[in-house]
Parts: structure tokens; C-alpha cells; sequence
């Protein structure tokens, strides 16, 4: 009788080790996308970073002059705004969720976005031309500003509370076998001030370079356009999602330039 008894715990010990296996086996494409998305969209953020402070990397030194660099780089601008923009609008969404598990989307979309906009540096060529250089106490303001902006973007993500740049959070809910809860409208910290305040830092980011070459000049225009365009798709967007709470937000709060010291939005 004793025997039986072993052997019946001993099956279901193994039963359950097999269960625990197929379930780690079943997980490990998951973790592969979540390594992929960190390691992709990590290191082009870095990069694009260290692209804002220091200006082109030179990671790739094409055999182009004048005109050619430009176009190069406004080619490589765009191709990122397209890819970009098309990708997060919603009708793309559900489009690629035909293809793939809509817990996906998200991830894949960050992925896309980490690989053009690692193209973007990597291919981007500088110009010898210098529209404008700081020095002295404006060079030191521009590099204060580009700190501060660095620790603003962190203080806007922080804000959120549910900051997911890189769509990991759908993945870890399919993998709880849960659903995702519905984001509600935050506005607290930099929120108060402006609508979009991470892309207000952003393009602080992108103007405190005191060193501007014409290929710099174009980047900075070209970006600061795509992001007041892009906030504007956004808005259409959170409209749709949040109703009357964000027209009334909308009312009381400007989209990216502060117009008063003390917040527009109460606490």
C-alpha cells in the first residue's frame, strides 16, 4: 500500500516538473522579444542621446559632399517619421494584429522604431558648414539645459506612473494570463504645466547643442516639426480615448510651451 502511494507522488512530482518545463519552454520566445526590445530600443536611445549632446558620431563616413549629406539626412529623418507616426496610429495597430498576438503589438512596434532610429545615427553624415557655435557662459547654459532636460524627461515618465516606452507591459500581462487595465488620464508633475512634456525636453535636448553644423541645423528643424505635428495626431487620439476630461485639459493647459510659472492644472 505504501508502495502505491510512492509511486503515485512520485508521477505526479514528475507531472508536474514536465507541466513546469512546456511552461518555460512556452515562455522563452517572450523573454527573447523582451530581451530584443530592452537591448534594441536601449541602445538607440543611448545613442540618440549621445547624438543630441555631442552632435554626429561618425560612425560611417560616406563618400558625400554638400547637398548629398543633406539629403542623405533628411531622407533618414523621414524614413523614421514614417515609420514612426504610421506605426502607432491605431488603424496600423489593428491591421498588424492580424499577424501577430495583439499582446505583441506594442513590443514590435518599439523594436521597429529602436532599428530605424539606430539607422539614423549610424548612417548620419555631419557637414562642415557651421551655421553657429556658443562659447563661454552660453556654451555652459546650453550644456545646464540639456542636464536639466535629461533629468526632466525622467521626472514626465515618472509622473505617469505607467511609462511604457518599449509595449513590454501587454507581454507581462499575456504571460499572467491577465488583461491589461485601462490607462486612466494622469496629469500630475510636469503635466501640470503642458500637455506634452516630455517632448518639450526632448526638443530642449535637441536645441541645447551649442555646436550647430547645417546638417545639425536641418536635424533640429525637421525633428522639432515632426514632433509638433506628432503631438498634434496624438491629440486626437487622447480625445478619443479620455472625451470631454481631455477638451477641458486641453482648455486650461498648453500643449508644449509653459506660458506661466505656477501650473495651469491644479492638484
Amino acid at each position: 500500500m505504501g508502495n502505491g502511494t510512492d509511486v503515485s507522488d512520485h508521477n505526479k512530482e514528475t507531472a508536474g516538473c514536465e507541466e513546469k518545463r512546456e511552461l518555460i519552454m512556452h515562455k522563452y520566445p517572450v523573454y527573447i522579444v523582451i530581451f530584443l526590445t530592452y537591448m534594441l530600443c536601449g541602445i538607440s536611445l543611448g545613442m540618440f542621446a549621445a547624438f543630441c549632446y555631442f552632435g554626429s558620431l561618425h560612425l560611417v563616413k560616406l563618400d558625400l559632399t554638400g547637398s548629398g549629406i543633406l539629403l542623405l539626412d533628411a531622407g533618414l529623418s523621414l524614413a523614421l517619421f514614417l515609420q514612426h507616426s504610421g506605426m502607432v496610429r491605431k488603424s496600423f495597430r489593428r491591421f498588424l494584429s492580424r499577424f501577430i498576438p495583439e499582446a505583441y503589438v506594442s513590443a514590435f512596434y518599439a523594436i521597429s522604431s529602436g532599428i530605424v532610429l539606430f539607422a539614423v545615427i549610424f548612417f548620419w553624415q555631419e557637414s562642415c558648414n557651421a551655421v553657429a557655435t556658443a562659447k563661454g557662459a552660453l556654451r555652459l547654459l546650453l550644456r545646464a539645459i540639456f542636464a536639466a532636460s535629461i533629468v526632466g524627461f525622467y521626472w514626465g515618465a515618472k509622473a505617469l506612473g505607467f511609462f511604457d516606452p518599449f509595449g513590454i507591459r501587454a507581454i507581462k500581462y499575456r504571460i499572467r494570463g491577465k488583461k491589461p487595465k485601462e490607462m486612466p488620464l494622469t496629469i500630475s508633475g510636469p503635466y501640470r504645466w503642458v500637455r506634452h512634456p516630455m517632448y518639450l525636453f526632448v526638443l530642449l535636448m535637441i536645441w541645447s547643442n551649442p555646436d550647430i553644423t547645417l546638417d545639425r541645423f536641418l536635424f533640429n528643424i525637421l525633428w522639432t516639426v515632426w514632433i509638433y505635428v506628432g503631438a498634434m495626431l496624438e491629440e486626437r487620439d487622447l480625445v478619443a480615448d479620455f472625451g470631454e476630461a481631455y477638451r477641458e485639459y486641453k482648455r486650461k493647459v498648453p500643449m508644449l510651451v509653459p506660458w506661466r510659472i505656477r501650473p495651469s492644472w491644479p492638484a
